[in-house]
């Protein structure tokens, strides 16, 4: 049982900080691009990117690698203690998604990493509330999770999406942009924001 305030990736017993990072460093040094969220977020050529749910910062710091302006939020501070060793120049924040309140706005939001199945359940509404209180007029919010029973669900928050504003402009089954189909295990979801 989670707590306000604490996630169910926080109730867990993943991998935290450094430990986490590891496998993505694994997977570099295997030859494999662990940077697939990070080629989908340039098809729609960003400017500014609100990393929601950074952990430890992989797709922030990729994007500020290539030219990207970006700001990272997380609840776990042992990731984002990760985050700041790892690129101390980009901007680290410790806040919960569904509280967050940055004082600016993005062109796109990216929440890779199942970070909506991992909130706290029944906060997810505010969530998909602050995120749009992040973005600016037509942006758009690329979030990315896996399909399981009793978590949330696309149908779910596709309405609580159109309630704040947003438009499902597409969704994908895979980082790789291969396209959804019903019974999916993964879906990666494009709003566009008004």
């Amino acid at each position: 049982m989670t707590t306000p305030g604490r996630s169910r990736w926080q109730a867990s017993d993943g991998a935290r900080g450094d430990d986490y990072d590891r496998k993505w460093r694994e997977m570099a040094a295997a030859g494999q691009d662990p940077h697939g969220e990070v080629a989908f977020v340039q098809r729609y050529e960003p400017t500014q990117v609100l990393d929601a749910g950074c952990g430890t910062g992989r797709v922030a710091i990729e994007l500020a690698r290539r030219g990207v302006r970006v700001v990272g939020f997380d609840l776990d501070p042992a990731m984002l203690d990760t985050a700041r060793a790892n690129a101390p120049d980009i901007r680290w924040e410790l806040a919960d998604a569904s509280t967050v309140a940055l004082g600016e706005r993005f062109d796109l939001i990216v929440m890779a990493g199942n970070v909506m199945i991992f909130v706290e359940p029944g906060i997810e509404a505010d969530v998909v509330r602050r995120m749009s209180d992040h973005l600016e007029p037509q942006g758009r919010w690329v979030t990315g999770f896996s399909l399981l029973p009793d978590r949330y669900d696309l149908g779910t928050m596709d309405a609580q999406a159109s309630a704040v504003g947003f438009t499902l402009e597409d969704r994908f089954a895979t980082w790789d942009g291969d396209r959804f189909v019903d019974g999916a295990d993964y879906a990666v979801s494009v709003y566009r924001l008004g």
